[in-house]
């Protein structure tokens, strides 16, 4: 069987999301810490392969109004050389509000300073993950 991976990317920290076998609900966050979008492709591979992953979902940061901004281009950018090094297609997944919800999920749970800093965006891809495997269900 085949997961599905979630990624929140950002220009520091890169969030990653897995599902469990089923497809059902997250199995595993993590963070990639690097500014090197090379480095970060080369261990989204890394993951990819050691986690058996079978497509992938990636936010798409629209503007609250629907429209995309140069974020946006970044990521579809950043999503076609993910597919290129993976050899996996790459669905863009709106993704407003889904870093306001993760700090909010944070501070509900009592996580501040630096160590909400290095967890929000795996919580990021975790909701756009879940996010995306409820529209599946459907």
């Amino acid at each position: 069987m085949e997961r599905i991976m979630g990624i929140d990317y950002g220009d520091a920290r890169t969030g990653i999301a897995i599902s469990d076998l089923l497809c059902s609900i997250v199995g595993s966050t993590t963070v990639i810490h690097s500014r090197n979008p090379e480095k970060t492709l080369e261990q989204i591979a890394a993951l990819v392969k050691e986690h058996n992953v079978g497509s992938i979902v990636m936010g798409l940061p629209k503007n609250m109004d629907g429209t995309e901004g140069p974020r946006a281009e970044l990521c579809r950018a950043f999503a076609a050389r993910v597919q290129e090094v993976t050899g996996l297609s790459v669905q863009l997944w709106d993704e407003r509000r889904t870093t306001v919800e993760a700090h909010n999920i944070l501070s509900e749970h009592n996580y501040h300073g630096k160590k909400r800093k290095n967890t929000v965006d795996a919580v990021a891809a975790a909701l756009i993950l879940e996010g995306y495997l409820g529209f599946l269900k459907r």
